[in-house]
This record gives C-alpha cells, sequence and structure tokens, in this order.
C-alpha cells in the first residue's frame, strides 16, 4: 500500500454565478482576494509535504468554483515551489476547468507561461435555450472562441464537457452540441446526464426534464456522433482519442492518492499506518483567517477501503485489476468479491479474475455498486 501514483488537486472556490445544478463548494463574491489565496495555497502544500513526504505529482488539476477567475499571477508562488522542489516537470499533465463567460482570454497566455497544458472547458451546451435553462452566463460563440484561442496559443490537450438530459434539450440540440465538438477536432470528451443533486437550486424548484423516450434517443445519437469522432469510452461520462484519456482522473478512479489543497478540498494518502481522508476547511473566508494550515485528517477502515476504490475503479470500462485492487486496499481481492460481489457474480454482471463489469454489468453498473454499499 506504499509508493502509489500521487496527484495534486487544487480547488478554487469562487465564481460570478453560482449554477442551480451545482453542488460542488463554490462561493459568488465580487472581489475574491486571489494573492492571499495563492500564498495560503503554497502554505497547504508545505503542510502536506510535511507530514506525508515529498513524491513527484503525475499529475495537477485545477478545479472548482471557476478557476479561471483566477488571474495567473496570483498562482506564480505555487509554480515556483512545486517546480523548485521538482514536484512537477514539462511531462507532469496540468489541467484547469475554465468557463467560457468568465475567462480573460488574456489569462489564456499566463496560464499556458506557468506550465498549465491541458484545459477542460465546461461548455454544457452550445444552445442558446438550453444555456439560459441551465443558468450559464456564456452563449455558444464565446465557448467557440475560447477553444480556438486555447488551440492557437499551444493548448494541444483540451476536453469539453456536455450535459444532456437537460431543461429543453432535444436529441436534435444534443446532436448538434457534439457535431459542434467533432468540428473543433476534441480529443477528450465529458458527456454526462444532468443530475438534480440535494443543496442545489434546482432540488428546491426542479426544473422539467425530458421523458425517457428523450433520454433514450438522445443517448444512441450521442453514442452514434461520438464513434463517429475516434473517441472510446473509457469510464462512465468520458471518451478520448487512445493516449489521450486524463492521467488525473484517471488516478482518481485507480484509488491512487492526492493531496488536496484549497478551501473544501479534500485529499486521499496512503501512510505507514493506512489510508486517510484529509479535508480542508470550505468556506474562503474561514480558510483564508485560519491560523492552523493542517487539513482535518479521517483513516480509512478496511472496509471502506475495498468499498471506495471499486466504487471508483468499476467506473471504468476496463475496470480494476487485483494486483491494483490489492496494492492500493491492502485487502485480499478474492474474498473481498465473495463477501461483498456474490450476487454480481452469480448475476454474470462481472468478468471473472478481475473487478470489470461484463457487457450487461455496464448496462446495471449502478446496481452493482448499490451492492457495495
Amino acid at each position: 500500500m506504499r509508493d502509489l501514483p500521487r496527484a495534486l488537486y487544487v480547488h478554487i472556490p469562487w465564481c460570478i454565478k453560482k449554477c442551480p445544478y451545482c453542488d460542488f463548494n463554490s462561493h459568488e463574491q465580487a472581489d475574491p482576494d486571489f494573492a492571499g489565496y495563492g500564498r495560503a495555497l503554497v502554505d497547504d502544500l508545505d503542510a502536506d509535504l510535511e507530514r506525508y513526504g515529498s513524491t513527484p505529482f503525475v499529475s495537477l488539476f485545477f478545479g472548482g468554483g471557476t478557476p479561471s477567475l483566477f488571474p495567473p499571477k496570483h498562482l506564480e508562488p505555487l509554480f515556483h515551489r512545486l517546480n523548485d522542489l521538482s514536484l512537477i516537470s514539462s511531462g507532469t499533465e496540468v489541467s484547469l476547468e475554465s468557463n467560457p463567460g468568465t475567462l480573460d482570454l488574456g489569462h489564456l497566455q499566463g496560464y499556458h507561461d506557468l506550465g498549465i497544458n491541458r484545459l477542460s472547458v465546461g461548455v454544457q451546451s452550445f444552445n442558446r435555450d438550453v444555456l439560459k435553462a441551465l443558468g450559464r452566463i456564456h452563449d455558444g460563440g464565446q465557448a467557440v472562441a475560447m477553444i480556438e484561442r486555447a488551440k492557437a496559443i499551444g493548448f494541444e490537450r483540451l476536453n469539453v464537457d456536455l450535459m444532456h438530459g437537460t431543461p429543453d434539450q432535444t436529441p436534435a440540440i444534443a446532436r448538434e452540441d457534439l457535431n459542434i465538438v467533432r468540428d473543433l477536432g476534441i480529443s477528450h470528451l465529458s458527456w454526462y446526464q444532468l443530475t438534480i443533486e440535494p443543496n442545489t437550486s434546482f432540488y428546491s424548484k426542479p426544473p422539467k426534464l425530458p421523458n425517457e423516450d428523450t433520454l433514450e434517443a438522445t443517448e444512441e445519437i450521442g453514442s452514434t456522433v461520438i464513434t463517429s469522432m475516434g473517441l472510446q469510452q473509457y469510464e462512465v461520462s468520458a471518451f478520448a482519442t487512445p493516449g489521450e484519456e486524463a492521467k488525473h482522473n484517471m488516478n482518481y478512479w485507480e484509488f491512487g492518492d492526492y493531496f488536496g489543497i484549497g478551501a473544501g478540498a479534500h485529499g486521499k494518502i496512503t501512510t505507514k499506518r493506512g489510508v486517510v481522508r484529509t479535508r480542508r476547511t470550505r468556506q474562503p473566508s474561514n480558510y483564508l483567517a485560519r491560523t492552523d494550515v493542517h487539513a482535518e485528517v479521517h483513516p480509512l477502515s478496511d472496509g471502506h477501503l475495498g468499498t471506495e476504490c471499486l466504487m471508483n475503479g468499476l467506473r471504468l470500462k476496463s475496470g480494476i485489476s487485483y494486483t491494483y485492487f490489492k496494492q492500493r486496499t491492502g485487502l485480499d481481492p478474492v474474498e473481498f468479491r465473495a463477501a461483498h460481489l456474490m450476487e454480481a457474480d452469480r448475476l454474470n454482471l462481472l468478468t471473472p479474475e478481475r473487478f470489470q463489469t461484463s457487457k450487461l454489468g455496464w448496462r446495471h453498473l449502478n446496481h452493482i455498486l448499490e451492492m457495495l454499499i
């Protein structure tokens, strides 16, 4: 359970307008203290390094909130620290989530100069009516312009986030969204159905969503168009050309380790005494005012280890091997399978000698995951 790959997640908690479907730790604020926050991120990093040792990161990911609000100059102290300690190199995947409605296009060059080499663009849709229903503040033209500008600057790796099953969306609109992505030559796509989560505006005032027939038609069209792009599904909602899979997300799904820094960030670290979860305070004002920079630490029990590993690993089309399972949990995979997944095996939902869904099991993934809870 030692020497697992390690990544770094950096949370940026601010946004201009919180979307009605968003349940992430994001906060509307007119004039955030970007400079102070940038310094606090370095303190977080140093605190985790002190506790858990220095290992080069396989990937970095700036999530939010809206990371593209953050002026590049205030991220310089963090990148200087990472480079000084040789925690990243030119080969490290460094991703940043961006919102076309908030991104100062001038920031793109600054991000690229820092070493950010992959952009994840939260488009959700290119359709005006769908964007309005989702509470987004950009339009389709802005999204296309941002992607084209990023390519011109030198970003060779781009992901586009698209939603389906949204208010006011028809199968034809979903097809047009995907056709635009195809025309843009995108090599990684996150295509996922809108779900209504607790603690969101949509939860308290549910919108009218497409019926089951419309959802089924949309998924059939989506599968056809995505296949025509040359993208292969490798995770429940992720599609990529071979070799363009997101290293950072693969580390999550394969139950690797990661530091989580920034307001509300979570981490998962394997120590000599076992696996721990880390958590930092959520509210940006409290985070910036804190006197103790160390995160809360919560050990994971053996029972939770196996469950969490497979809740992630079974989302992959390739699943997770017995070797990976044992390396990341310290548990015997055969014994765990017999104890928790006997029903899945009886129904032929899993392949033998590996934690991987069968073709039938992929269609009933949620049922398998419920068996683990």
